[in-house]
């Protein structure tokens, strides 16, 4: 199957009462472990990449293997740049084969972020690719992104509302009180918050920082209005973990392929996890 765009996905899960999972990809140990688990479950998944990962793998690179992927299990599969920093990195990948684009003004003003975002949405309209944006400060430090520290965590839903009639974006990724990166205190999602934007605004929500997030607390959002969630950190963690913990039992082991088996094997086990808690379980067509 050809890579897909996130439109169709995102209204099927939204009739259907779902969300999807995206998750961020840097190598092809972590495409195969991710797409293994959309396999066995028969699930619709978003594999994603940053700048940064995009700089360390190529271009050319990441889009071969989840087209790759995508021929291989014959899943609805969707490739998407996550947190575009500027509309040129975008505008190429829009050009050069990714199915779905995030440009992330959040760090700039509100007017900023408006004139930003629209350029990237009328490109990305112009060539049938659909544009996330972000409206709100999520907190934490993305890649190799700046951090935010010390700023409200919650999109205004008015603002939101304006945001989306003004940009022409596709779907928005808000602060509901998660982070980027690795908790250092108990996870929250402010739901009331949730609520409020899906109730102003008719594009797909989306959730970032969920990593680390108590799955019945994704599991609500996704009933208040979330429609994508963003996994990166936990991945990196998992696969670190199981090839770390093959290495300290084969110390001498010179051959990367098994410790890279472990490393897929842990996130294979994880992403099953995490569909299941977005009930996307048995909704690939």
């Amino acid at each position: 199957m050809p890579l897909v765009t996130t439109t169709e996905m995102f209204k099927k899960a939204y009739e259907g009462g779902y969300a999807i999972g995206a998750f961020n990809v840097n190598n092809m140990e972590i495409v195969q472990g991710i797409t293994r688990a959309a396999k066995k479950l028969n699930a619709p998944v978003i594999l994603q990449c940053s700048a940064g990962a995009r700089k360390y793998a190529s271009h050319d690179y990441l889009v071969a293997m989840v087209k790759a992927a995508a021929e291989e299990t014959g899943l609805p599969i969707a490739l998407h740049l996550d947190h575009g920093p500027d509309f040129e990195t975008c505008k190429a990948c829009i050009d050069g084969g990714f199915t779905s684009v995030m440009i992330d003004g959040s760090h700039e003003s509100f007017e900023d972020n408006i004139a930003l975002t629209k350029s990237v949405a009328d490109a990305g309209r112009a060539m049938g690719v659909p544009v996330e944006a972000e409206l709100g400060k999520v907190g934490g430090k993305e890649d190799d992104g700046p951090a935010v520290e010390g700023e409200s965590p919650y999109t205004d839903p008015a603002e939101a509302k304006e945001f989306v009639e003004r940009t022409g974006c596709t779907s928005l990724a808000i602060g509901v009180g998660t982070s980027h990166g690795v908790y250092t205190s108990d996870p929250h999602i402010e739901q009331s918050v949730v609520k409020a934007i899906r109730d102003a605004v008719d594009v797909p929500l989306v959730l970032h920082g969920t990593s680390g997030v108590p799955d019945e607390q994704v599991a609500e959002a996704v009933k208040n209005g979330i429609c994508k969630v963003n996994y990166a950190t936990e991945l990196r963690q998992a696969y670190t973990k199981g090839f770390m913990a093959y290495m300290a039992e084969n110390p001498a082991c010179f051959d990367p392929k098994k410790p890279a088996k472990e490393g897929m094997r842990e996130i294979t086990e994880l992403v099953k996890i995490r569909m299941t808690n977005l009930n996307s379980v048995g909704k690939a067509e």
